[in-house]
């Protein structure tokens, strides 16, 4: 059977293989969405189903469609920190506006649903097992409903998630392409959907919970009665029973009593920096794939919304110059990324770093006696919110026992707004790639001197 040939092949379904495929499609390119899922199942994704909305997206499909189908809960003013030790809980409102909870499932159907409109063939139960590569990656080889097809392409999209087959089977040797990952920069995550008799009395709020290995509990609701109910723990820390303590805790709460499980699923998440570099010839990573995650908790809609359409607008620039053989076309891509939401993954990883050498109590302690916007403003590296005299000594006096890690804290954030300056710096072509990294991997000698915590790159 002679190949299927397109002009960007897209491997996976999801947020940024959708966007990418409905990007690329949307100006006139032959594209093709692979997904292994079976058309019943397409969109179904273990996911927490929180996001702020939809202002950062692309507009790049129907987003108000998208909303009124897939967001079940728009009510979402506040994050609720349980404190396990105290059993108080700290309320933080949101600022500038309220968050959302989805439908995941419904929500994936409508991204494939788009991407289709846009003009991109999907091809459901579509399994991917190697690349095509003479060189530049040419395409890949799949098994669809039974029988072997190769599909060649100009450009190959790797949207396959945190686990891709593709960069297991692809050569990067002599490209940028980062491949400096190991199992311990990933957490493992279970998550339940769960339908209760009565109505939460918090289903503004998004509820989050420490558990033992630097993790954490989450109660989403998406409607008043039906909850999304999940926790993770990271690899680089003892193994959980996931699905075990999550259901104790569960059975802990007089609000869960008769709930029923509507849906289960588990999957990978990485809980690391962006990739350094996601292109190759031919090949671009976007996405889970590229590690287009919050790796403190775990979000990444908006992101791999984001980094699918950029990865297309790179991918058709490329194929109109005739130069999807050469990396440095696909660059740009590389650059909006780490100039963007990378520098700020980036920075959050750093406190990951951290938080692996404390215990929980620990830091569940600091977290109790931290004013909650001074620490949300802390945690999304903003630093708008300041103290009056009087708030910092009554923090001074809760936190009394806590200081010289407060102080670490405090030198470890001046490297975080270090860390996103370099970013910022990230080089227009490869050629300033290696002394850009070099310039970040100095960066991050100086947290592993001020953390102790042994290199996780």
């Amino acid at each position: 059977m002679p190949p299927e040939s397109y002009d960007i092949v897209v491997v996976g379904g999801g947020t940024s293989g959708c966007f990418a495929a409905a990007t690329a499609a949307r100006e006139g390119l032959d594209v093709a969405l692979l997904e292994r899922k079976t058309e019943e199942d397409g969109g179904q994704i273990a996911c927490g189903d929180a996001i702020k909305g939809t202002s950062t997206f692309p507009d790049v499909i129907d987003l108000d469609y998208l909303r009124e189908e897939s967001f079940t809960n728009e009510g979402i003013t506040l994050a609720r920190f349980e404190n396990p030790k105290t059993n108080k809980n700290l309320d933080i409102g949101f600022r500038g506006g309220s968050g959302a909870i989805v439908d995941r499932k419904r929500y994936g159907e409508v991204l494939l649903e788009e991407a289709e409109r846009a003009g991109a063939d999907i091809h459901y139960e579509t399994v991917v097992q190697d690349v095509v590569q003479n060189g530049a990656v040419r395409g890949v080889t799949a098994t669809e409903r039974g029988s072997v097809v190769e599909y060649e392409a100009d450009v190959v999209l790797d949207a396959a998630g945190s686990l891709s087959v593709l960069q297991d089977k692809a050569d990067f040797d002599g490209t940028t392409f980062d491949t400096n990952v190991n199992y311990q920069q990933f957490c493992s995550a279970y998550r339940e959907v769960i339908e209760l008799d009565e109505p939460v009395d918090w289903h503004n709020a998004i509820v989050f919970k420490p558990t033992a290995e630097l993790g954490y509990l989450w109660y989403f609701p998406r409607t008043p009665t039906e909850i999304n109910v999940g926790l993770g723990f990271q690899m680089n820390k003892e193994p959980m029973q996931l699905v075990e303590h999550l259901k104790r805790d569960i059975r802990s709460r007089e609000e869960f009593r008769g709930a029923t499980v509507k849906d289960k699923l588990g999957a990978a998440l990485p809980t690391r920096r962006p990739l350094d570099s996601a292109v190759a010839p031919g090949y671009m990573a976007v996405g889970d794939a590229a590690a287009h995650v919050n790796p403190c908790t775990g979000g990444g809609i908006p992101g791999a919304a984001k980094a699918g359409t950029w990865a297309a607008e790179a991918a058709m620039e490329a194929i109109a110059d005739g130069t999807t053989d050469d990396e440095d076309a696909l660059w740009e891509y590389n650059r909006r990324v780490q100039t963007d939401f990378g520098k700020r993954f980036a920075a959050m990883d750093l406190y990951n770093i951290w938080g692996g050498t404390y215990d929980v109590d620990e830091l569940v302690d600091i977290v109790s006696a931290m004013p909650g916007q001074q620490l949300a403003d802390a945690l999304a590296l903003e630093g708008t919110a300041s103290m009056s005299w009087p708030l910092k000594i009554k923090t001074a006096v809760k936190t009394f026992g806590h200081w010289g890690t407060l102080f670490e804290l405090k030198k470890l954030n001046d490297l975080a707004t270090e860390l996103k300056s370099i970013y910022d710096d990230y080089p227009t072509t490869s050629d300033g790639f290696e002394n850009w990294r070099s310039r970040r991997d100095s960066l991050m000698n100086d947290v592993y001197e001020l953390t102790g915590a042994e290199p996780k790159y």
